[in-house]
């Protein structure tokens, strides 16, 4: 059976529990996150995007995780909260291609989920202004981030760092979470300290 052809593009951002700068990006993965776990949101907004014949453009998803201890040392748990907007047949692609299970980015980590926690729907608002950014997921999902800038005043790009190998995208812009709860899917996790870890990007994936 061949494999359905998809692709989306749009923005990323995220938010950990770990501090900024997380750890597990500029170690590979291998050292233990800074609260010995790590909670993560990661919200994909879809400008355009299509799943064979099956349009994506407009909608949203949230994948949603907890590392028990190193991340390269696996047993994640992952779920995805997805835009109410879509139709059964669009949330079935879009769980399949945030899960990793129609190829792509995601397919990647696979092998270090351990626990499939499943999909909730909600509606998903993207609000970007400035250098601040929020996701929400009515009470399911919470979030804001600001960029970080560099120390020259005049700077207007914010700190990035390139050749990630991160899901989303290989070269990522750092933020300083100003706000993380996330109440969903077994998952606990609300944090206003303003100390944790925030990125964003532009993303854009397929499934070859």
């Amino acid at each position: 059976m061949t494999a359905t052809s998809w692709n989306a593009s749009g923005q990323y951002y995220e938010t950990c529990s770990c501090d900024f700068v997380c750890p597990c990006i500029l170690q590979q993965m291998a050292v233990e996150p800074t609260q010995g776990t790590c909670t993560f949101a990661m919200a994909f907004q879809i400008e355009r995007g299509s799943f064979g014949s099956l349009s994506l453009d407009g909608l949203g998803f949230i994948v949603l995780g907890l590392t028990p201890e190193a991340m390269a040392k696996g047993n994640w748990s992952v779920g995805v909260i997805a835009d109410d907007r879509a139709t059964p047949e669009q949330r079935d692609a879009i769980t399949a291609i945030a899960s990793g299970s129609a190829g792509g980015p995601m397919a990647g980590l696979s092998g270090l989920i351990g626990k499939f926690l499943g999909v909730e729907s909600a509606p998903i608002k993207f609000d970007s202004t400035g250098a601040k950014w929020s996701v929400t997921a009515a009470s399911l999902v919470d979030m804001s981030a600001e960029a970080a800038m560099g120390i020259n005043p005049n700077t207007t790009e914010p700190l990035q760092l390139s050749n990630t190998g991160h899901p989303a995208s290989d070269r990522i812009s750092l933020a300083h979470a100003l706000k993380s709860h996330v109440d969903a899917l077994g998952l606990s996790w609300n944090d206003t300290s303003g100390k944790n870890n925030g990125q964003y990007a532009p993303f854009s994936w397929r499934s070859a």
